[in-house]
């Protein structure tokens, strides 16, 4: 594929995060936390700021066991004005479960290659088509708001390269269905600079309305340098995990969300607003860690906080 020349851009001054830990955290964990555990977790993360918590999922209890009790998670949040709480439902069925549990918001996800949505969901990609146009049928009629998540957009674990012009059509797909935003997920770390710029140059130039959201990980040690080219194309959207945790149980080799605090801290450097306390992140970190019963992958709960850092980011103060 000829490569695509990013222009070089000057970065927000302010990115939303959306704190994935609840969900894709905690499902490639092998504790099981408690529902209160989880309450914990998702209320002291609100507490820190965080406007945007993907606190479960309604998939199937036996797929992935760390998700059983989203329903009762989702009861017993003490839920905080201004943040938004969502959760992923792979079809049907989980979008019923998912309304009834009074969710903020809805993503359906799929895969960009067909051997990584067998493993995932069981489907064909064209089936998982039809099951996002029923969901969003479903939270159209509960007035949510119906957001789509592409897994293995940057590279298949089994597939190798997954072509970009399948990638787009997906995202036109969903975007006809309603969506309101498009994650790419770079669910097994496949992804470099180079891949970012030529997606979110080609999804800009298609779809320059809908503003794209990028779900990355750091299994290879690329994650904040795709942020930093991801910020230099416009884009202000990302997802996060507190403390690193998580990954895809269905694919090989897919463990390193980014850290939530990692990437806020980056961001604060930068001048880049937030809207999240970091210290008190820090602190939820620390609950995770106790729960876990382990060390978080995460690197400024170990190295600590720059004192010059203002709270919750954005221009730096005398």
């Amino acid at each position: 594929m000829t490569s695509i020349v990013a222009p070089l851009l000057a970065w927000p001054a302010r990115v939303s995060i959306r704190e994935v830990g609840p969900r894709d955290g905690l499902q490639n964990e092998h504790v099981m936390l408690t529902t209160a555990q989880k309450v914990l977790l998702v209320e002291t993360l609100a507490d820190a700021g965080v406007a945007m918590i993907e606190a479960g999922a309604f998939v199937r209890r036996d797929s992935v066991p760390q998700m059983a009790d989203t329903e009762e998670v989702f009861a017993a949040i003490t839920r905080r004005p201004g943040v938004m709480y969502s959760a992923i439902v792979p079809n049907a069925v989980g979008a019923r479960r998912a309304v009834l549990a009074r969710v903020d918001a809805l993503q359906v996800f799929l895969s960009a290659s067909e051997s990584h949505n067998q493993s995932n969901v069981n489907m064909r990609v064209e089936e998982s088509l039809v099951q996002a146009a029923d969901i969003a049928a479903i939270v159209r009629n509960a007035g949510l708001r119906f957001e789509a998540v592409i897994s293995v957009a940057f590279g298949c674990p089994f597939e190798g390269d997954v072509p970009l012009e399948r990638v787009m059509d997906l995202a036109g797909r969903l975007l006809d269905m309603g969506a309101e935003q498009i994650t790419f997920g770079d669910t097994t770390g496949m992804g470099h600079p180079g891949l970012v710029r030529d997606l979110v140059l080609a999804y800009s130039a298609r779809f320059p309305r809908v503003k794209p959201r990028l779900h990355l990980h750091s299994a290879r040690g690329a994650g904040l340098a795709n942020v930093l080219m991801a910020l230099q194309l416009g884009v202000d959207c990302f997802d996060a995990s507190v403390g690193g945790i998580g990954g895809c149980p269905f694919a090989p080799g897919a463990p390193g969300n980014i850290c939530t605090e990692d990437l806020v801290h980056m961001l604060h450097e930068m001048g880049i607003a937030t809207g999240i306390r970091l210290p008190a992140l820090i602190d939820a970190t620390r609950v995770l860690e106790r729960m876990l019963g382990r060390t978080v992958p995460g690197q400024t709960i170990k190295a600590g906080v720059c004192k010059h850092l203002p709270p919750d980011g954005g221009p730096r103060g005398e």
